[in-house]
């Protein structure tokens, strides 16, 4: 049997790339948006138990300026250890392995959990800031690592929707922290430590089944220098016979080997130094960062108090921010299935120019929601059709698109300096966000857009197209950093060639 008629045989979704698919999505990525979706509605809650807890504890009354400070840094904390977490995820996932490196993310998350639950019962703030880093670092480590671990499990024609599970799973947490925080259910003085909490079971069942799950077999083959674990792993995970994976057995060693003849034990510092990844760098880096600067979290952070300027009511506010978040939902569950069929390039664009409207269509009707009547209809439709455009492609494709911009062995480190990008664009954001709205009120937005813009303009002129293109293949037309031509019709036409040449040869 020859190697195309062997791929073409290949299972698509195996038993153990299904189990490994759903246990991450629950346990791993969904914790990640619960963390950000959930502090938005009872935070005046939790700001009137710091309060009293800072009173009965030290005798000391917090003035109003000192709460808000003391709240900001609570919620800014968890960002922080986002960041923190995803540095040291490039380690973790090179020393214990990908699997290994979410069940330390896990641990961490259910700590904080445990914290959670505990810290108003024990009347403690610093249980509570405690438990913000923790499931910030617990969160690094899953944006990390997750994306990576689930693409390089997947065959070649899975990888688009494999990497769209990670966001999928995160905007499920995040409408879930939105619904299960309404007043009604936890969000409420009685409940809300439980609120907070609530994400550490799904991490607890799914801790448990992580270990069962198979190792990346390019980890252990690359990284680890272990060929006969990776085919046992490899074979696990395809279930089919060692003949049938001839193909990408070849690849593996092609991989090892381009690696082992670059000589380098790959490292941030040493990834940040590299002038032929530099280009690819700076677009993962990029895409990241710009898919928070793009102001998705200032639209769900603080969508409703949007919706309340926009003339709806309180309860009606809460549930305009839930019907976005169940788009935002059913464009992530789309994307799965959008990433196999489209190209990437093709997608981001449309995407980045599709969010640049409709962020300054909710500039404008803002600006203008006391001059019509009819405004705040079209303030909603500015946010809904924000959130679509934004789950197209810009919301998936950033999270998985280093797995295939950069070969396993810098691969770790990349993904750590994305996913680092992207938590910091989520902090500044946060951070000034709120001070923008009070200075220039929905002109802040117009500055989202220009963000937006910029990333277009980088994304058209630099980012090749990686679907159904091998890494390595990539790396070579991305190597010459800003004097690349990645775009080149024949150039990649050749690149493709040749890699087809050899694998069939």
């Amino acid at each position: 049997m020859n190697n195309i008629d062997s791929a073409a045989q290949y299972p698509r979704w195996t038993k153990f790339l299904v189990l490994a698919g759903i246990v991450t999505v629950i346990g791993c990525s969904t914790p990640v948006g619960y963390n950000i979706g959930v502090v938005n509605t009872p935070g005046y809650v939790i700001k009137r138990f710091c309060n009293e807890s800072v009173l009965a504890r030290f005798n000391v009354e917090l003035t109003e300026g000192r709460l808000d400070f003391l709240w900001s840094f609570i919620v800014a904390i968890f960002l922080v250890g986002g960041a923190v977490g995803s540095l040291s995820g490039s380690v973790t996932a090179d020393k214990i392995g990908r699997r290994s490196g979410l069940i330390v993310s896990s641990i961490l998350g259910i700590a904080g959990a445990l914290l959670f639950v505990t810290s108003k019962p024990a009347n403690s703030v610093e249980m509570l800031v405690i438990g913000r880093i923790f499931v910030g670092l617990s969160s690094g480590l899953i944006t990390t690592i997750m994306p990576m671990y689930l693409m390089e499990l997947s065959p070649p024609d899975l990888k688009g929707a494999s990497g769209a599970l990670c966001p999928l799973g995160v905007t499920t947490g995040v409408l879930l922290g939105q619904i299960l925080s309404t007043k009604a259910i936890l969000g409420n003085e009685s409940y809300w430590h439980y609120c907070l909490a609530f994400f550490g079971l799904l991490q607890m069942v799914c801790a448990f089944v992580i270990p069962f799950l198979p190792e990346s077999p390019k980890y252990l083959f690359v990284i680890r220098d272990q060929p006969q674990l990776s085919l046992k792993e490899l074979q696990r995970v395809r279930n089919i016979d060692e003949d049938m994976l001839i193909q990408e057995i070849e690849e593996l060693k092609k991989e090892k080997q381009h690696n082992l003849e670059k000589g380098e034990d790959w490292n941030i510092a040493k990834v940040i130094r590299s002038e032929s990844l530099l280009l690819p760098l700076l677009l993962i880096c990029s895409l990241q960062a710009g898919q928070q600067l793009s102001g998705v979290n200032a639209v769900f952070y603080y969508s409703t108090d949007i919706f309340k300027g926009a003339g709806l009511s309180a309860s009606s506010s809460e549930l305009a921010t839930i019907g976005a978040g169940c788009c935002n939902i059913f464009m992530a569950i789309l994307s799965v299935q959008t990433m196999s069929w489209f190209k990437r390039r093709a997608v981001l664009q449309i995407s980045l120019l599709s969010s640049t409207f409709f962020l300054v269509l909710l500039g404008l009707s803002i600006s203008y929601m006391d001059y019509y009547s009819w405004m705040p209809y079209l303030c909603v439709a500015g946010v809904l059709g924000y959130v679509l455009s934004y789950g197209l492609g810009l919301g998936p494709i950033p999270y998985f698109v280093g797995s295939e911009l950069f070969e396993v062995g810098p691969r770790s480190s990349a993904m750590a300096l994305g996913s680092m990008a992207n938590w910091g664009g989520n902090f500044l954001v946060g951070l000034t966000f709120p001070t923008l709205k009070t200075a220039i009120g929905a002109t802040s937005f117009f500055i989202f857009a220009a963000f937006v813009i910029a990333l277009f303009v980088f994304v058209r002129i630099y980012l090749p197209e990686t679907k159904g293109v091998e890494a390595a293949a990539i790396s070579k037309l991305v190597e010459n950093g800003f004097k690349s031509k990645s775009l080149r019709p024949q150039l990649v036409d050749r690149v493709e060639m040749s890699g087809a040449i050899e694998k069939f040869s």
